[in-house]
């Protein structure tokens, strides 16, 4: 007979099985039992349950046994790569440790917006403490992040303010991990530095939220390159690269057979696959991600050198980076003894369908002379730089819109890390933090390393540390947000509610309410500029600040406003800072903006009981976002 288990329950709570049924079970051989605790309909709280009933049904449900190991992969499936098959597990610590884990890191993400709400929502200033405490778990890393991708697979439509920041953590955690990696890379000696492998770090800094790896772009290219063997085979079926096994280095010697390859190389890239420069939107940051670059087959010089050079060296073909000023080349040795002279190598223009030039013929794409150390091969880290220089130069170039500054802050942090002494950069990434107003400790850390680089700085570092240190200041002593009541008699003319669904009647867009103010309170150059004079009722009527569906952020006169006739949802970006869910005619704001906004709720939901009683609730259509978040523009009175 099963004699009663007195050990502790393991994470169950209230289900129990009856007694009759337990001793019914433990007759059945341990196999058996195994098979029937794997069924599906039990969970994690049913498996600790019948673990306690008795001693028989413990030691089936043992931690290194099948029945755990199967809840630990119902429960989380994607973290099945990280165990090897041929190795054993406690499965129950490692269950136990997951949701220790995803519990703290919940926690974390719901106090953030308490905490920075008043703030300005940029990633780093938002996430310092919050990393720490992430860290501070001691967890591994991949146990955080399924914790947080399982956030934001959750319901479409609710704990959105969850999601918002769970997104931002995973984009910090992940650039943190990636940075990690960057300085492994350039602790490596310089041969050992793949110019594919740098791309693809850099890629992944700035899109950490896009899944791809080094291992998935690798794939992609032998795909090509077995296309470029494919079509070499047909001109000349005894080519020797033909004979190279998968993955060997191999070089060939003779510059006719080089010669093939580089034609069948122009055949296939260019040709075949119709990959191009792209003259059109040269300054799209998108051009300079290389897995942007295979799946659009576009890029700028130095991102299709990149991918050229990786399939040339993969065919035996030696090719080396050239740092030509304005247009990246790559150049091919016509000479074994490998001498200086640049006339000794004919140059490859990799943007323009693999053409290849003479040295002089080069200063054509630029349209003026250059001396020969511009013909020069250099090393990876020089081509990195390159390649980050220009991501900064597109970010400074920006619209001042978030996307820009995001741009800007990732390829600093990039350019830094690899020439961490560079103080003309380190100045402009204290006065980008100064200006975004955040992270002013992490400023004046950087103030300090250019003082001690630069003496010479001490005017433009003495200004920013001065500054600096009264934000600080008056971060300890924050001003109480206002509280706006509906009730109150100065807002007796405000019509409208956060969280409704509005149109703008002079521009047609999409947009939710978010704030308001009972009059216009922006500057006098901005109602000039916007022409708020022009308006029926001026400035002397309530506006609204609005998250509208292109992404961008405006300020709206009450009199432009109208309630959506079939609600949507309004896809931006910063939706979430303010906003719990999407409750198919509106939204229902946070805690956080329900407690400036008290009367607010309830004011939205007559308006929506009034406007849409009986509306469909499928009418409303989510759409993709199409543009970025302007933090600083506010338009359309």
């Amino acid at each position: 007979m099963a004699t009663p288990y007195t050990g502790d329950r393991v994470l169950g709570t209230n289900t129990d099985i009856s007694e009759s049924f337990a001793k019914q079970l433990t007759d059945l051989p341990a196999e058996l039992l195994e098979h029937i605790l794997c069924f599906p309909v039990l969970n994690h709280i049913d498996i600790s349950n019948v673990s306690c009933t008795c001693k028989r049904l413990h030691d089936v449900c043992h931690g290194r046994g099948k029945v755990w190991a199967h809840q630990y992969k119902l429960r989380w499936p994607r973290l099945q790569r990280f165990y090897r098959h041929n190795e054993s597990y406690d499965w129950l610590k490692e269950f136990k440790s997951r949701d220790v884990v995803g519990q703290q890191i919940r926690r974390t993400v719901e106090s953030i917006s308490k905490r920075f709400f008043t703030e300005v929502p940029c990633v780093g200033q938002v996430l310092g403490d919050s990393f720490a405490e992430i860290e501070s778990l001691g967890a591994p890393e991949h146990f955080c992040e399924d914790e947080l991708l399982g956030i934001l697979n959750s319901e479409k439509r609710k704990s959105l303010t969850l999601k918002y920041y769970a997104k931002k953590i995973l984009y910090f955690l992940r650039q943190q991990n990636i940075l990690r990696n960057l300085k492994v890379f350039f602790e490596r000696l310089p041969e050992q530095q793949s110019a594919l492998e740098g791309a693809v770090l850099v890629d992944q800094y700035c899109n950490p939220l896009t899944d791809f790896t080094l291992e998935s772009i690798s794939a992609q290219i032998e795909e090509i390159t077995d296309k470029v063997k494919k079509h070499l085979r047909v001109k000349n079926a005894t080519h020797p690269i033909l004979r190279a096994s998968q993955g060997d280095c191999f070089v060939l010697e003779d510059l006719e057979f080089q010669r093939q390859v580089m034609c069948a190389l122009n055949a296939v890239l260019y040709d075949q696959l119709q990959y191009k420069g792209n003259e059109r939107d040269y300054y799209n940051p998108l051009n300079s991600y290389i897995h942007q670059v295979l799946v659009r087959r576009t890029g700028i010089p130095i991102s299709l050198s990149v991918l050229y050079m990786t399939l040339a060296r993969k065919l035996g073909v030696p090719l080396e980076p050239v740092n030509f000023p304005n247009h990246f080349l790559l150049r091919w040795c016509q000479n074994q003894s490998r001498s200086g002279d640049i006339y000794d190598y004919v140059y490859i223009d990799a943007f323009g369908n693999g053409k290849q030039l003479a040295a002089k013929e080069c200063e054509y794409l630029i349209r003026h002379q250059v001396t020969a150390d511009y013909y020069s091969a250099i090393s990876t880290s020089e081509l990195l730089l390159r390649m980050v220089g220009n991501l900064l130069n597109i970010g400074k170039r920006g619209e001042g819109n978030e996307k820009s500054y995001q741009l800007l802050r990732d390829s600093l942090d990039l350019y830094l890390t690899i020439n961490p002494d560079n103080v003309q950069y380190l100045l402009l990434q204290a006065r980008l933090y100064f200006h975004l107003g955040i992270w002013p400790e992490k400023v004046l850390d950087i103030l300090q390393h250019i003082q001690a680089l630069d003496p010479s700085q001490h005017g433009a570092v003495g200004y920013l540390v001065q500054h600096t240190l009264e934000h600080i200041q008056h971060k300890r002593h924050p001003e109480e947000p206002e509280v706006k009541r509906r009730s109150a008699p100065e807002h007796r003319d405000v019509q409208y509610s956060v969280g409704l669904v509005m149109k703008h009647k002079r521009s047609g867009y999409n947009c939710v309410i978010y704030g308001w103010d009972p009059k216009c309170t922006m500057s006098q150059e901005w109602i000039n500029t916007m022409r708020v004079h022009q308006l029926s009722k001026g400035a002397d009527q309530p506006f609204y600040n609005v998250l509208v569906q292109d992404g961008t952020c405006r300020y709206a006169a009450q009199e432009n406003l109208e309630p959506h006739s079939a609600p949507l949802e309004i896809a931006h970006p910063e939706v979430g800072r303010y906003f719990s869910e999407f409750s198919e005619t509106h939204y229902i704001a946070n805690e956080e903006l329900q407690a400036r906004y008290p009367e607010d709720m309830c004011k939205t939901h007559r308006t929506v009981e009034e406007l849409y009683h009986g509306l469909n609730p499928n009418s409303g259509q989510a759409s993709e976002p199409t543009a970025n978040f302007q933090d600083h523009d506010l338009l359309d009175p």
